[in-house]
């Protein structure tokens, strides 16, 4: 530790620039309604919930898997500086459950917001608009057809994952990506996932009074912002001169998004959904 602190530390340690940023003791909250170890045997010790938090955020910053993220952990002296704890290296199903955890009790959004509004304060705050756009996430459709029954009617599990969906001439299966970026600092503020076949307009991400920039698919979609979607031309009403100029405006306006999503699948390797749902 004291050869990482020597050497590797004053090179500059992202993970720890945000942990500064970070009141953590703020998210002790959230642990009270989480587990109950009352029984006169006792129960294993509950995990510090600052530490499971701390491991749901390295796996979104470096797209790991539940697997790779214990593997990684015990690997690198940077990851357990970040979280806390550096002699102990917690199972992989410890952060699955935790996951699965927070979902149920509705607590997962809530932390976020709690992460969010914390960075706000630090004055990361969405000042010049935000961009809104959406990609497809795929699944493995397995052998089945298109027509094939999903969801809880499906006969596999398998065939419960995703929804086909058809852009162009091609078709995917599995699930779309739906994300918010301020054009400020290239954060990604909020995220939805839904099946495939739900077209980007359905989804609004924008809060009241933020600028909302989007492709020609949001044309028309209402928003809780302020609409500065491109326009786009239908039968019989070509668009004029200045929509086209305002068209390439919002165009490099909205383009740093289409890094997002390259990081995302390419460096995480998460644009292709490798389980099934049970």
């Amino acid at each position: 530790m004291q050869e990482y602190n020597d050497e590797v530390q004053p090179r500059g340690d992202k993970l720890l620039e945000l942990a500064k940023l970070v009141d953590w003791d703020a998210f002790q909250k959230f642990g009270v309604d989480l587990y109950k170890n009352k029984s006169e045997r006792g129960v294993r010790p509950n995990i510090d919930i600052i530490i499971m938090i701390k491991h749901l955020i390295l796996q979104q910053l470096y797209g790991l898997s539940d697997p790779q993220l214990e593997l990684q952990v015990a690997d690198r002296i940077s990851f357990r500086v970040f979280l806390g704890t550096t002699e102990i290296i917690h199972d992989y199903t410890a952060v699955w459950l935790f996951r699965e955890r927070l979902i149920k009790t509705g607590t997962l959004e809530a932390i976020w917001d709690e992460f969010v509004n914390q960075l706000k304060a630090k004055g990361y705050e969405v000042k010049k608009g935000v961009i809104q756009d959406a990609t497809f996430l795929t699944s493995d459709p397995g052998h089945a057809k298109s027509d094939v029954p999903r969801g809880e009617k499906a006969k596999t599990r398998r065939s419960r994952d995703g929804i086909w969906a058809k852009k162009g001439s091609k078709s995917y299966f599995g699930y779309k990506g739906h994300v918010k970026v301020d054009t400020e600092n290239n954060f990604i503020w909020k995220v939805e996932t839904t099946v495939a076949n739900v077209h980007d307009s359905q989804v609004d991400l924008a809060n009241e009074g933020e600028v909302r920039y989007g492709d020609k698919g949001y044309h028309g979609a209402k928003t809780n912002g302020y609409d500065a979607s491109m326009k786009r031309a239908s039968r019989g009403h070509p668009l004029g001169i200045f929509d086209e100029l305002r068209n390439r405006r919002i165009g490099s306006k909205r383009s740093p998004v289409e890094r997002c999503f390259s990081v995302i699948k390419i460096v995480f390797r998460a644009g292709h959904v490798m389980v099934t749902k049970v």
